[in-house]
């Protein structure tokens, strides 16, 4: 089957090769042929290094495609089912799941360190254990979720990583109050999620912060009441709080130079909820003295900071209604093969999401 592969950490450009194929079904595996995955930062953030990552592999963890096959013991999907991928699913057994953390569950991902793919010259993992810019996977069970059939495969890729990431962030991790002041720094598909999020909670004022235009001409569309560079934010700040600082600021970048910012925007009291997935040698300053005077909540948002299986099921819900727009964020789309123009559109910002079309 074709996949695209990157050899190496740190090479910018990935291979499409048609040698590849999906190993390790068995007993509670399930094989899904993928029919659509978005392009996410963190492919990118796994390609350059900043996010742990063995190679060669195949990126991708966003996808949604139909079931071909289930291993012995699996009950909950059928052969012929629609599915999104769940590239971090909840166990229900581990320690975090039984608190009501399941969105911490790391089991899946202690098995991402098995190789998922095979050349004839060698094994290839799955990025987070997926792998999804191929046109089939194999998984754990639990990563394949069933999807109605009136969710369209790059709607439902969507729902299994940016928007359950950035709707949660503002829903379940800062849990926006009504007439709040928010500001949201970083407005690729996660931030514009975020930014939606806070209008469904009832925020009065939503300041979007990127320094592409394409971008901040899309916040706008999806909830923002302005859009500014980072350069304009402290203008904004002072305009709309008084210099005061924001009620809830989202980091949705990953750098500590941004989380700064972030911290520095919001008001006393405040919240600051970091979204972004930094480097691990990437380290946020504060002194002691201000992380006690001023009291600013920090609140980091992993995968939406909630049930990430009940999450999906509102964001279907919420797109059903009308209350999100999920279809205008998709502003590329482009087959495998275009695999690096898509890559080349998210680096320089132009797309909010790229679909990449697999069948």
């Amino acid at each position: 089957m074709r996949a695209a592969v990157l050899h190496e950490t740190g090479q910018e450009k990935l291979e499409v090769l048609d040698d590849v194929e999906a190993v390790g079904f068995g007993p509670g595996k399930v094989r899904v042929r993928v029919r659509a995955t978005g392009l996410c930062h963190s492919d990118l953030s796994a390609m350059s290094g900043v996010l742990p990552q063995p190679a060669p592999f195949i990126p991708g963890h966003e996808g949604a495609g139909d079931v071909l096959d289930v291993g012995e013991g699996v009950t909950h999907v059928t052969p012929g089912d629609r599915v999104l991928i769940c590239w971090m699913p909840p166990c229900g057994t581990c320690p975090s799941c039984k608190r009501g953390q399941p969105h911490l569950c790391l089991v899946a991902l202690m098995n991402a360190g098995t190789p998922n793919f095979k050349r004839p010259n060698g094994d290839l993992f799955g990025f987070s254990g997926t792998g999804t810019f191929a046109e089939e996977v194999v998984l754990d069970a639990g990563c394949a979720v069933p999807i109605p059939d009136d969710v369209p495969y790059d709607i439902a890729a969507l729902i299994g990583c940016g928007v359950t990431t950035g709707l949660g962030a503002a829903i379940n991790t800062a849990d926006v109050r009504a007439g709040a002041s928010v500001a949201v720094i970083g407005c690729g598909g996660v931030g514009i999620s975020a930014i939606q999020g806070a209008r469904l909670k009832g925020a009065a004022q939503i300041v979007a912060v990127d320094p592409v235009a394409a971008r901040r001409e899309g916040a706008l569309r999806f909830g923002a009441t302005e859009a500014v560079t980072p350069e304009e934010l402290g203008d904004a700040k002072q305009r709309i709080t008084g210099g005061e600082g924001f009620d809830y600021v989202f980091e949705v970048v990953g750098k500590s130079a941004t989380a700064r910012t972030a911290y520095e925007t919001t008001r006393r009291g405040g919240t600051l909820c970091v979204v972004g997935a930094g480097a691990m040698d990437d380290f946020l300053q504060l002194n002691m003295f201000e992380l006690f005077f001023d009291e600013k909540r920090i609140l980091p948002s992993m995968y939406g900071g909630g049930d990430v299986l009940a999450s999906y099921e509102r964001a279907i819900a919420l797109w059903r209604a009308g209350r999100i727009d999920l279809a205008a964020m998709i502003t590329h789309r482009v087959p495998l093969a275009e695999i690096n123009d898509a890559l080349e559109q998210m680096r320089t910002g132009v797309a909010l999401r790229t679909c990449i079309e697999i069948a």
